[in-house]
């Protein structure tokens, strides 16, 4: 099988669609399987791909190599829940010596970051996002479907000696289950030094359960921060695709960002693709088509085959994802399996 570092002419330069976005974060995940069951993401009963058809590490690093000469500057591990792929770090090894990649960084739930985040940070790995929707043990629990939220705990206490670039919480927010959390998970990250965001309800349950009336907007959050802690001050960001809006508390005890896909979707900005574990490309979360990169990294093709399908991904890309539009068409995938 070839390996050809060379791109053709039809396939050299950045990855920019037909709306004029240009493409330079790649999420990646690594696996479909996880060690919680959070109720807007997964089924209770999970059926996971079969081991042999998740890409191997050699085969990631390949099409993140390509994607590299292509344009792509930054690259997020994500799951299920990456960390119960076995050696993940060498993973991150192999990613941060890709030239022209200037970042590597983690989407996790924590449950086994305390075991593994000083491995990850010698590895070089840079950013971490925690997913954590409560401090409450049982609503904790009662989000996950698992306990853990102790190891969480544990874990981020870990991580925050290992010297990240940045330790960010994610929190989504759910009507009448999360309004609680708001203000206890906003005083932990202001203690903590934790960059909190807020993540809308998005329509990739497993269990069908979305709808418009259960979410709870970024703005009526932002609200409630204002009536317990003061004025929050507007952030500016040099990332133009950067899906949060992020604030500064005025009192100076920290951040605090909105990613609101749904209330003010951010698609005319959006700078990501996405690699399933099973090895197909897609150009939006949302998106009702795929793009096999494990056939070509398995079969006879080359690195030009490679980035010749990573441009027409892109190129196929539509204007916005459509949630709540008439004739909106939900992925065939939950979020678990087409990656965070």
């Amino acid at each position: 099988m070839s390996t050809d570092s060379s791109l053709t002419s039809t396939s050299k330069g950045e990855l920019v669609d037909s709306f004029g976005r240009r493409h330079t974060d790649l999420r990646v995940s690594v696996t479909d399987r996880c060690n919680l069951r959070c109720s807007y993401c997964m089924p209770l009963e999970a059926v996971f791909k079969p081991r042999e058809e998740l890409l191997t590490y050699e085969e990631i690093t390949r099409a993140v190599a390509v994607a590299t000469r292509l344009g792509i500057r930054t690259v997020r591990l994500t799951g299920g829940e990456p960390l119960v792929r076995a050696e993940l770090d060498q993973l991150v090894r192999q990613l941060v010596t890709l030239p022209g990649l200037d970042e590597v960084a983690l989407t996790t739930n924590g449950l086994l970051l305390a075991e593994q985040a000083e491995r990850l940070a010698r590895a070089g790995l840079a950013r971490l996002n925690v997913s954590l929707d409560s401090l409450d043990a049982e609503r904790f629990e009662q989000i996950a479907r698992r306990p853990g939220l102790e190891r969480v705990l544990e874990g981020l206490a870990v991580a925050n000696r290992c010297g990240f670039r940045a330790i960010r919480i994610n929190a989504v927010s759910i009507r009448g289950l999360t309004e609680v959390e708001i203000i206890p998970l906003a005083r932990f990250c202001r203690e903590q030094a934790l960059h909190l965001r807020f993540i809308e309800f998005m329509p990739l349950d497993a269990d069908d359960g979305w709808a418009e009336a259960s979410v709870l907007s970024g703005d009526e959050v932002r609200q409630i921060l204002v009536a317990a802690f003061g004025p929050l001050e507007p952030l500016h960001t040099e990332d133009a695709g950067q899906p949060a809006v992020d604030y500064r508390y005025a009192d100076g005890s920290g951040l605090v960002g909105f990613i609101n896909p749904v209330s003010q979707p951010f698609c005319d900005r959006c700078d990501r693709l996405r690699l399933t574990a099973d090895g197909q490309f897609r150009n939006c979360l949302f998106s009702t088509t795929e793009w096999d990169a494990r056939a070509i990294l398995r079969g006879r093709g080359n690195d030009d085959d490679l980035a010749r399908l990573l441009v027409d991904c892109v190129q196929t890309k539509r204007a916005a994802h459509g949630i709540g539009n008439l004739g909106f068409e939900r992925p065939d995938r939950a979020m678990y399996q087409i990656g965070g």
